[in-house]
C-alpha cells in the first residue's frame, strides 16, 4: 500500500472542494443578491425558483447551483494565483462577476435563443454583475473554510 502525502491529498479534493464551494455560493450568496434586487424590484425574477427547467425538469435553482459548481471547479484551480489578503476577496469579487456574466450573456443567452449580450440592457448587465459577484466573492469564502477542513492542508 502507499501512502498518500497530505498535499496530494489536499490537491486532489481542490476539484472536489471547488464544486462544493461553487455550489453552495449559488444558493446562498447569489440567491440572496437576487433576493435582495427582487426586493429592491431589480431582479427579472424572485430568487430560488423551483420551476422545472427544460430538457431535464430539474428546478431552476437546483440547475444553477450545478453549473455554480462546474465553475466553482475552474474557480477553484485558478484561485491560487490570485493576490492575498484583500486583494484575494476583490479579485474573487470582480472574477465572479466578469468571467460567469459575459459566458452567460454572450454563450448562454443566445444559445437559449435570446439576444447576444440579451440586448445590451445595461440593467441586465448590471444585475448580471451583482449576483455573479456575490457568488465569486462567496465561492471564495466557502472554498477557504473547505480547505481549512482538509486533511494536511
Amino acid at each position: 500500500m502507499t501512502a498518500i502525502s497530505s498535499k496530494s491529498c489536499s490537491t486532489s479534493l481542490n476539484p472536489l472542494w471547488g464544486f462544493i464551494a461553487g455550489f453552495l455560493a449559488t444558493l446562498i450568496f447569489h440567491q440572496v443578491a437576487v433576493a435582495l434586487l427582487w426586493q429592491m424590484g431589480i431582479a427579472p425574477g424572485p430568487p430560488f425558483q423551483t420551476a422545472p427547467r427544460p430538457p431535464f425538469g430539474i428546478p431552476v435553482v437546483l440547475s444553477l447551483a450545478f453549473w455554480g459548481g462546474v465553475w466553482g471547479i475552474f474557480f477553484a484551480t485558478i484561485d491560487r494565483y490570485f493576490p492575498r489578503h484583500l486583494g484575494y476577496w476583490l479579485t474573487t469579487l470582480i472574477w465572479g462577476a466578469i468571467l460567469p456574466s459575459l459566458i452567460a450573456l454572450l454563450v448562454v443567452v443566445p444559445l437559449k435563443g435570446g439576444a447576444v449580450g440579451a440586448g445590451w440592457n445595461p440593467a441586465i448587465w448590471l444585475y448580471a454583475l451583482i449576483v455573479n459577484g456575490a457568488w465569486g466573492l462567496g465561492t471564495g469564502l466557502v472554498l477557504k473554510g473547505l480547505r481549512r477542513l482538509s486533511p494536511g492542508r
